[in-house]
């Protein structure tokens, strides 16, 4: 049950702190769906802030009513998907179900083609047409289309009555509307939703409770009162209430809240049945685990003197690029302090670590002028900054004492 809440998103039964939102674009869908009225509004907010359970939400409660269910029909469109208006008017006739009505006719215009795809809803006069519901998904990127044809259109029928359309537009950019084109801007309503979040972290914590709790519906009384009794204890524990002050001062969205709790779900089993605060700990370690320094992990330890070797020069000349050869005469110095043929490697052989480093990206070549410069002269940058590097040293399997001890040194 549990999971399916978290995995399925699935929709409260009244959204939080967004009833104002709610109540307002309700009333304009259903003026659009209910006495033809045709709208266009943009529902502004950061991702994962609730645009489109939002959306959701509004429309569930509107096709509640018979009426609504029997007459609106909805196309869906996303900016990351329809990437032309071509492949979007496509999109419209399939979600509307006029592929037969359109068949092989060729249109002049893209105005054209929409316009007899509306005309063909309509069933008599225009009081009778069906209202139909448009949401823009990304709707930012839609604003690249070639001429913005597509939302010129969408906005010029919502603003001449031509049929009974709703358009609505979610997004995460707040400047969206400088991005229209005067022609566009002209025909939009201007209506906006901004759903900015403001909760505070017990608000936070509250929704953590509220996402594991157990209802009262639950089959097993005595169990889900364990459960909700382990849950609460979890969410008043001190190092877990620090985890989730640290997740809420980087994120407040609810996907990010919903991958911790899901991750620390996985963990519950037969003979653990609650979820623990080290669980917890464990999840919020993976999900802030740094990439670069795990794959520091996996190098060998030619690789790893060679990215010490590079923290030294980092340190040695204020961040300033290097080369091969800067790092290789770096790591010799260090050979003969300690006067050891372990770690004697032939220059190929430095070379192909080398490369191999900026095939992973823990450098990066400063220019692309490297085909008219000797590889080992060509400058490059570290990627890692020097507490990944030291993280990964602590965490290297059977690390060398004497390279640890290289790498704490100050300067080479």
């Amino acid at each position: 049950m549990l999971r399916e809440r978290l995995c399925h998103e699935e929709l409260p039964e009244t959204p939080e702190g967004v009833a104002a939102q709610h109540k307002h674009l309700l009333e304009l869908l259903r003026r659009t769906a209910l006495h033809g009225e045709s709208n266009s509004v943009l529902i502004v907010g950061p991702r994962g802030g609730g645009k489109t359970m939002l959306f959701k939400s509004v429309l569930k409660e509107l096709l509640e009513d018979k009426d609504v269910d029997k007459t609106l029909m909805q196309v869906h469109l996303n900016g990351l998907l329809q990437t032309d208006d071509k492949i979007a008017l496509k999109e419209i006739t399939r979600q509307l179900h006029l592929e037969n009505v359109v068949g092989d006719k060729v249109f002049g215009s893209f105005a054209e083609n929409l316009a007899f795809l509306l005309e063909a809803l309509k069933k008599g006069d225009r009081s009778s047409s069906r209202p139909v519901l448009f949401l823009l998904d990304e709707f930012d990127l839609f604003v690249h289309h070639k001429n913005q044809t597509l939302l010129y259109n969408l906005f010029d029928v919502s603003q001449s009555a031509q049929a009974p359309i709703a358009v609505v537009g979610l997004t995460c950019r707040l400047d969206v509307l400088e991005l229209l084109e005067k022609r566009v801007k002209s025909r939009f309503s201007h209506r906006q939703i901004h759903l900015l979040s403001g909760a505070t972290f017990p608000d936070y914590v509250q929704r953590v409770q509220r996402q594991l709790w157990l209802p009262a519906t639950f089959p097993d009384q005595r169990f889900a009162e364990e459960w909700n009794n382990s849950v609460k204890a979890l969410c008043e524990d001190k190092s877990v209430e620090d985890i989730l002050r640290r997740h809420f001062n980087s994120s407040k969205d609810f996907r990010s809240l919903h991958a911790l709790l899901m991750f620390s779900l996985s963990r519950v089993s037969v003979s653990k049945p609650c979820i623990k605060p080290a669980d917890v700990l464990e999840t919020s370690r993976m999900y802030f685990a740094d990439a670069k320094a795990n794959m520091l992990h996996g190098l060998s330890i030619l690789e790893l003197c060679l990215i010490i070797a590079m923290k030294h020069l980092n340190d040695l000349y204020d961040g300033e690029p290097f080369n091969l050869q800067m790092v290789h005469n770096e790591f010799k110095k260090f050979l003969q302090r300690k006067s050891s043929s372990m770690y004697n490697f032939e220059q190929p052989v430095v070379m192909k670590a080398f490369e191999h480093l900026q095939q992973l990206e823990l450098i990066r070549p400063l220019d692309s002028s490297g085909a008219r410069t000797q590889r080992e002269f060509q400058l490059v940058k570290l990627l890692l900054d020097n507490t990944q590097i030291m993280e990964a040293l602590q965490r290297y399997p059977q690390c060398p004492t004497d390279i640890k001890q290289w790498a704490l040194s100050a300067f080479g």
